[in-house]
C-alpha cells in the first residue's frame, strides 16, 4: 500500500455493492472433496463466526469477541439460480495475504517524523508486525480447508507490501516467516533499542517511559519490557502449503514511493544518522510532496539534509540495505526459503534473467494464476505497467485462452495512475489501471483480479470479471481472505471470499508479553492508532461474499 504516505490517508473510499444483496445460507450444502472437517467447523475459524470489536468507552478501548460478519450474495455480473448449491463443485481454494508490512522499525530510512504533519505516518504497533504475521501463518495453518465449499487451501498468494523499508533484512524476515524458522526482528545494536519508541519524543508512544506522550493522551498503556519483548527472536512454523509471492511498492522502492536516484536513500539506510523529528510546517511540506508525487524524494532529501544537525546517532547495519529485483527473485529463488514449495515461489529463472517480475502459474485444471508486478521502478506509491507487460498478458492470457484465469496485483484499478518513465526503459510508455481493465474486459476467461495496496477491503465488478482488494495485515481490522472458485453445473461460477484474522486471541493481557499476547496486542493497538481512517472493513458486500458471474 502507501502507508509511506500517511499510512491511511491515501485510502480511497470503500466502492458499491450490490443493489440487491442477499443473504445465502447454502454454505453447508455444497459439493467438494471429502473431508472429516465440517464446514461450520471452517467457518468458526472465520469472520463469518466472530469478529474481534470494540467495548467499553474513552480514547483507547479494549478488543473482545464480536459477532461476525454474513455471507452476502452479489449478482451484478450474474442471477443466483435455485439449488446451485447441490450441484457445485470446488475448482479451487486458496487464501489472500497482503500488506503485512514486515517492519525493521529502527531503521535510519524511515520518515516516522510525517507524524507531525498527519497522524496516520506512523502506527504504534509496527514493532509487532513480525508476530502479527506469523500468527496469521499459525490461523492459515489450522484453518485448512475452505469454509464454503470444504475444499482444500491448495496455497497463500502474497500481493505485495511484504515488507516495509525495501531492505535486505526485512526481506529475510519476511521469508523465514513465510517458509519456517526462527528470527529476531532487531538491527543496529543488539544490545539496545534505537527507534523512536525509545526516543522520549512525546510525538510518539514512549511504552516503557513516564512521558507523557500523544498516544498515552489518548489512553495508551504504560508497558515495561515492551521493546525487549518486540525486539526478541521469533519463531515461525511457516505455511503447511505452497506459497506464491507478488511485489509491491514497499517491496520495490525506498519508503514506498522513492526510486533509488542519486544513492541517498541507500547511504541512509545503512548509515549512522537517523532524523527522529522536524518541525511540523516542514514535515506538511514533505507530506504534500509525496501525496502530488515525489519518485525521486526531493522534498525529504533537502528536509533531511536542513536537519542534519539534529539527527541522532544510531548503530549501522549493512543488513539494512535496499533490495533490488534482481536480489528480490535470487532470495526468493534460494533453496533456504523453499519451505513448502514452490522453488521461487512463483518466480523463476527466466525473471531472474531478465528482471522481469511478472509470472504465471497453474492453480489446478481448467484454473491458471497470472501475477503482475504494478509497481514503477521510476517512484511513487501509485502503480503503472509498461508496455512490454501489456503485451505479455495479452500473449499469456490467449495462450490460456480455454483456462479460468485469475490476476494477481499489488496495486488494485483505481491506484494505478502514475505513469512516470521507468529508469531503465525511458521510452517505455507506462499504461495505468483504466488501460489494464480494458485488456482484461477483452478475455472472457478472466474471472477476477485479486489485489491490495490501499489497506481497503472492496469488491467492484469489471464487465464478466470481479476486483477483489482486501485490507491489510497491519492496519485494522488486520485481515487476510480465502477465495474459493466453484462451478455451479448451471452456466455460472461463484467466487466465494471469506475474511480471516490472525490466531491472536480477541482479549489482550497486558502482563502477557509472549509471542501469542504480543500478536493479541499488536491488532488492539491497531485499532487505537491515532489516525486509522475508519471503514477500511469495507461494506458488507466487500467482506465476506459470494460473487456470481457468467461461466464463459
Amino acid at each position: 500500500m502507501d502507508p509511506a504516505l500517511s499510512r491511511r490517508a491515501f485510502l480511497l473510499a470503500s466502492g458499491t455493492t450490490a443493489t440487491g444483496v442477499a443473504l445465502d445460507f447454502a454454505l453447508s450444502s455444497t459439493q467438494a472433496a471429502s473431508s472429516t472437517v465440517t464446514p461450520s467447523a471452517a467457518t468458526l475459524m472465520t469472520t463469518v463466526h466472530t469478529v474481534a470489536r470494540p467495548h467499553g468507552a474513552g480514547g483507547y478501548r479494549r478488543l473482545s469477541d464480536g459477532p461476525g460478519w454474513r455471507r452476502v450474495t452479489r449478482t451484478e455480473l450474474a442471477r443466483a439460480k435455485k439449488d446451485r448449491a447441490g450441484r457445485r463443485t470446488a475448482l479451487a481454494c486458496f487464501v489472500q495475504f497482503t500488506d503485512l508490512h514486515i517492519t525493521d522499525v529502527q531503521s535510519p530510512q524511515r520518515y516516522e517524523f510525517l507524524r507531525a504533519a498527519d497522524m496516520g505516518s506512523w502506527r504504534p504497533q509496527e514493532a509487532l508486525t513480525a508476530v502479527g504475521a506469523v500468527s496469521l501463518i499459525e490461523q492459515v495453518n489450522s484453518l485448512r480447508y475452505g469454509p464454503a465449499t470444504r475444499a482444500p487451501i491448495g496455497f497463500v498468494m502474497t500481493t505485495g507490501d511484504n515488507t516495509d523499508n525495501n531492505s535486505r533484512i526485512e526481506l529475510e524476515w519476511f521469508l523465514t516467516a513465510m517458509t519456517g524458522g526462527r528470527f529476531t526482528p532487531n538491527t543496529g545494536d543488539p544490545g539496545a533499542y534505537e527507534g523512536v519508541q525509545g526516543s522520549g519524543l512525546g510525538l510518539y508512544w514512549q511504552p516503557e517511559s513516564g512521558v507523557r506522550d500523544v498516544d498515552k493522551r489518548v489512553g495508551f498503556p504504560h508497558l515495561e519490557g515492551f521493546l525487549e519483548a518486540a525486539t526478541r527472536e521469533v519463531s515461525s512454523p511457516g505455511l503447511a502449503v505452497p506459497w506464491y509471492s507478488t511485489i509491491g511498492n514497499h517491496d520495490q522502492l525506498f519508503g514506498g514511493a522513492y526510486s533509488a536516484a542519486g544513492g541517498f536513500f541507500a547511504d541512509l539506510a545503512t548509515g549512522s544518522r537517523k532524523l527522529f523529528a522536524l518541525p511540523a510546517s516542514e514535515a506538511g511540506a514533505v507530506y504534500r510532496a509525496l501525496r502530488r508525487g515525489d519518485p525521486t524524494g526531493a522534498g525529504l532529501r533537502a528536509a533531511w539534509k536542513h536537519h542534519r544537525s539534529k539527527t541522532r546517532t544510531v548503530t549501522p547495519d549493512e543488513r539494512r540495505a535496499p533490495v533490488s529485483p534482481h536480489a528480490y527473485v535470487a532470495a526468493h529463488l534460494d533453496p533456504a526459503y523453499t519451505g513448502s514449495g514452490p522453488v521461487g515461489h512463483g518466480y523463476t529463472r527466466d525473471n531472474l534473467d531478465s528482471g522481469r517480475l511478472d509470472y504465471s502459474f497453474r492453480i489446478a485444471d481448467g484454473v491458471v494464476g497470472i501475477s503482475l508486478d504494478t509497481t514503477d521502478r521510476g517512484g511513487d506509491y501509485r502503480g503503472s505497467v509498461g508496455t512490454r507487460q501489456l503485451a505479455w498478458l495479452e500473449r499469456t492470457l490467449k495462450m490460456h485462452a480455454d483456462d479460468i484465469a485469475l490476476i494477481f496485483s499489488h496495486h488494485p484499478s483505481w491506484a494505478m495512475t502514475n505513469l512516470a518513465p521507468d529508469p531503465a526503459r525511458p521510452h517505455e510508455k507506462r499504461h495505468g489501471g483504466q488501460e489494464l481493465l480494458a485488456v482484461l474486459r477483452k478475455h472472457r476467461n478472466v474471472a477476477a483480479w485479486i489485489n491490495g495496496h490501499s489497506h481497503l477491503n472492496r469488491i467492484v465488478p469489471h464487465d464478466g470479471f470481479w476486483e477483489i482488494s482486501t485490507a491489510s495485515h497491519v492496519d485494522y481490522p488486520q485481515l487476510a481472505r480465502v477465495v474459493e472458485l466453484a462451478d455451479n453445473h448451471d452456466g455460472t461460477l461463484s467466487l466465494f471470499t471469506t475474511l480471516v484474522e490472525s490466531a491472536a486471541p480477541h482479549r489482550t493481557d497486558f502482563t502477557d508479553l509472549s509471542q501469542s499476547g504480543l500478536a493479541a496486542l499488536y491488532r488492539e493497538l491497531s485499532f487505537n492508532s491515532p489516525g486509522l481512517r475508519g471503514g477500511l472493513a469495507g461494506l458488507p458486500g466487500d467482506r465476506n461474499a459470494e460473487l456470481l458471474l457468467k461461466k464463459r
